[in-house]
């Protein structure tokens, strides 16, 4: 079986693809906003922490437990561990439920392409609507909008059905060095703009948020700490299952801690390159518009198709080159993280085929799933982020938690909000607790790790990353549902404290 199953062609193709996961729209419109908010660089500084001391190990182990089985989540799960074998359920039930409204927001980035190019070959006056107009419209025309997720999905669905090495890794061969490039096109336009040195005040200068009007009051450290681990953990693609499933093509040649370390310095970099291409430009451009700085929207979806749109349409001719160059480069994000996630749900029924000796499935299992995605998308899609109908409309909720405001939140919810959290959690305690660290650094051991490592790595998966998880889960929970925070702290290290005790006793009775 492991002869006949799929492999990445070269390191740099398996780095390529893995970066790709790991960068998507959250680097866009999430990262610089929330770095901004959070103090500049003090919150640089404390996700960077958090990089190496929970995203590196969480990486690593996925990698190895994914090498070292070769297998999907849900089966490489279920030979790590009888007992914690339902984590490869949620590493696999995640991605499902991302991919149902990804993929929407992949659909709005094709609309806005033909949006600019439309612009840039008959003139702006061609949509004289302004960006918050235009995506007003877009948004209550759900025909428009399932038809271009649809796309989105056919494009995806093709490129996982060309394999690992022949579609996942060729695509992101090709796109995550266009994306660099359009990136510091983007770049150099935004710094060019008057008054973008704001922006970046925003960005790097701590306390600037505030003295400026972006935001009310300064975040205390308790709220630092848990936007840049919710950041951190979500922008790398941890415990979602692409991670492990892109492991198990891996070869025992590759350097696992190395390949993490890379990983984990180029999603940063984007993540603050597209911070530096796109928060200049908004601030620059409301500043131009007489737009109060406290109104400026610099995170979201507002960001991305409501200010930036206005950004380019303010540039005059050539805006709308910018703007399909930017949309592009958001596109390739947009799929190369989809296409992972797409990867690692049917990966599962891929490994079952081969398993009885059929070797031709991969095409019928990515058009099965692909299916199944179109028909959870459809219903993101239609709702308008809430504009048509939502959750809360369908239960005749007047004021409903943030979860029940549209079925985007909905489904992140689940996802993002509960399953990946609580996942990660719980497969560090597995790893440090009922099994054993060894597990992980013996197949680490193919690349030479040194006994500071070894031993940093012990540490961190028994100890530290627990606690930021069950951190990241109550965080979560505030968000979604709302409530007292100390309720959801407490929930949250209920949870952990039991989790941590079933752990340790499953190693005792094993031992």
């Amino acid at each position: 079986m492991e002869n006949k199953r799929s492999s990445f062609g070269s390191n740099f193709g398996f780095l390529m693809a893995a970066i790709g996961s790991a960068v998507g729209l959250g680097n866009i419109w999430g990262f610089p906003y929330k770095m901004g908010k959070c103090g500049g660089f003090v919150f640089l500084i404390v996700y960077l922490l958090l990089a190496v001391f929970v995203g590196m190990i969480i990486m690593c182990s996925e990698l190895a437990v994914g090498r070292k089985t070769k297998l999907s989540p849900i089966d490489a799960y279920n030979q790590v561990s009888k007992k914690f074998a339902w984590i490869g359920w949620l590493a696999t039930i995640a991605p499902f439920f991302i991919m149902s409204f990804y993929t929407v927001l992949g659909g709005y980035c094709l609309q806005y392409i033909a949006l600019n190019m439309t612009k840039l070959s008959f003139g702006n006056e061609a949509v004289a609507m302004s960006g918050g107009e235009v995506f007003g419209a877009m948004l209550t025309t759900p025909l428009g909008c399932v038809v271009f997720t649809t796309l989105f999905i056919v494009i995806c669905m093709i490129i996982v059905q060309g394999g690992v090495s022949g579609g996942i890794e060729r695509f992101n061969k090709v796109g995550m060095p266009a994306l660099a490039v359009m990136l510091l096109i983007i770049i150099v336009r935004s710094l060019t703009l008057p008054n973008a040195v704001e922006g970046l005040k925003f960005m790097f200068v701590p306390g600037y948020a505030v003295k400026g009007g972006f935001i009310e009051s300064s975040p205390n450290l308790v709220s630092v700490l848990g936007t840049a681990g919710g950041q951190m953990f979500f922008s790398l693609s941890l415990a979602m299952g692409a991670i492990l499933t892109y492991g198990s093509y891996l070869s025992k040649e590759e350097n696992l801690v190395k390949n993490s370390v890379i990983i984990v310095f180029s999603d940063t970099l984007i993540a603050l390159m597209a911070g530096i291409a796109v928060i200049p430009a908004a601030v620059a451009n409301g500043i131009a518009q007489g737009t109060p700085v406290g109104q400026i929207k610099l995170g979201g979806p507002n960001l991305l198709f409501v200010t930036l749109q206005d950004v380019f349409t303010n540039m005059g001719k050539i805006g709308p080159l910018f703007g399909v160059i930017f949309y592009v480069l958001v596109l390739i994000a947009a799929i190369s993280s989809a296409i992972s996630l797409m990867e690692t749900i049917a990966a599962h029924w891929i490994d079952k085929d081969l398993a009885k000796g059929e070797t031709d499935t991969r095409k019928r299992n990515v058009l099965i799933v692909s299916l199944l995605i179109l028909i959870e998308a459809v219903v993101v899609a239609a709702d308008g982020l809430g504009s048509n109908f939502s959750p809360a409309s369908l239960l005749g909720i007047s004021a409903p938690p943030v979860f029940l405001d549209c079925f985007l939140d909905f489904m992140d919810c689940w996802s993002e909000g509960i399953a990946m959290p609580l996942g990660a959690m719980l497969m560090a305690l597995m790893i440090g607790w009922e099994r054993s660290p060894e597990l992980v650094l013996d197949e680490v051991a193919h690349g030479d790790p040194s006994e500071g490592f070894k031993n940093f790595y012990r540490v961190c998966v028994k100890f530290v990353v627990p606690i930021v998880m069950a951190f990241v889960l109550a965080g979560q929970m505030i968000d979604f549902f709302g409530g007292s925070p100390a309720i959801w702290y407490v929930v949250s290290a209920i949870c952990l404290a039991a989790f941590w005790a079933f752990a340790a006793s499953g190693k005792k009775q094993a031992g």
